[in-house]
């Protein structure tokens, strides 16, 4: 069992303490499902990426501003939002901490088999 709290401490020391102001730890693969604590320092940012099927973004610590084609949102510590499903980047407003949850692939509905069940066509 992980700590947030404990996480969350030690990435923001371990991104103050890189010369490219931020840090991750995965600690949660199970499957399809991720869950990995991201800290920037202030004024640090993931640039644009693309997005995973499914996601969240829970602010753990500090102010967060999600980027995106359409717009920004800023998020504050307790507040939590889902991916937009779209490219997106994440810049820190103060040093900040986040929890990412994502789901990297989702079930394909199945496909029915083609021609069962219906009269084949003969083409006249």
């Amino acid at each position: 069992m992980e700590n947030l709290n404990t996480l969350t401490r030690m990435e923001i020391d371990d991104a103050r303490a890189s010369a490219h102001g931020r840090s991750a730890h995965l600690f949660l693969h199970d499957g399809p499902l991720r869950q990995t604590v991201i800290a920037l320092t202030a004024g640090s940012a993931l640039d644009e990426h693309n997005s995973p099927p499914a996601g969240s973004l829970q602010v753990l610590r500090g102010r967060v501003r999600l980027t995106r084609a359409a717009g920004q949102e800023e998020l504050a510590a307790g507040q939590v939002t889902g991916l937009p499903h779209e490219r997106h980047g994440l810049l820190a407003v103060e040093d900040s901490a986040v929890l990412l949850t994502a789901v990297t692939e989702v079930p394909k509905p199945p496909v029915a088999a083609a021609g069962r069940g219906s009269p084949r066509s003969t083409g006249g």
